[in-house]
């Protein structure tokens, strides 16, 4: 399995990791599986995974690498990591926040923050966005923080009418 790029991500699934990289890959356009890798007879008493099923899922989504691994139910993701997605329109906004909350943890809402089916954490956050946050103007910063602060979708023209002051 080769790797292209020289860190990459490991998520740990119990055993959806096939599943976890098809979905992703099915969102992102430069998007593709690149190796499956199956668990054998050795270390079955350690891994304790039937021989023949999927080990790791090596994919990449926008050229970045991921290894999905069905390493069993011993560890469960949290939103100490989460994996941001820098959008440039509202229209990428809403493919990425529709097509990965569905089936999410709806409470896990907030922020541009969302969690998906199998648990992972996103932050779907407009471009924009981090540039009215980054403005040296306090006033037009702070208002733009308070517009997000209530938010969970981002709503990019909402954050401009605030930033704005409108």
């Amino acid at each position: 399995m080769k790797i292209s790029s020289k860190i990459a991500p490991c998520l740990w699934f119990d055993n959806q990791g096939e599943e976890a990289a098809k979905f992703y890959t099915g969102i992102f356009k430069d998007s593709k599986i690149v190796a499956v890798s199956r668990y054998g007879e050795a270390g079955q008493e350690i891994h304790g995974q039937k021989p023949g099923t999927v080990m790791t899922v090596a994919f990449e989504l926008e050229g970045q690498s991921f290894t999905a691994l069905n390493g069993g139910p011993v560890f469960k993701f949290n939103e100490a990591i989460s994996l941001q997605i820098s959008c440039e329109s509202q229209e990428e906004v809403d493919h990425y926040w529709n097509k990965l909350s569905a089936g999410g943890d709806e409470k896990a809402q907030q922020c541009g923050w969302l969690k998906d089916r199998f648990g992972v954490s996103w932050q779907v956050v407009p471009r924009a966005l981090v540039e009215m946050l980054l403005d040296t103007d306090a006033g037009k910063s702070q208002r733009a923080m308070t517009a997000m602060l209530k938010m969970k979708k981002l709503d990019i023209a909402e954050l401009k009418r605030a930033y704005e002051g409108r």
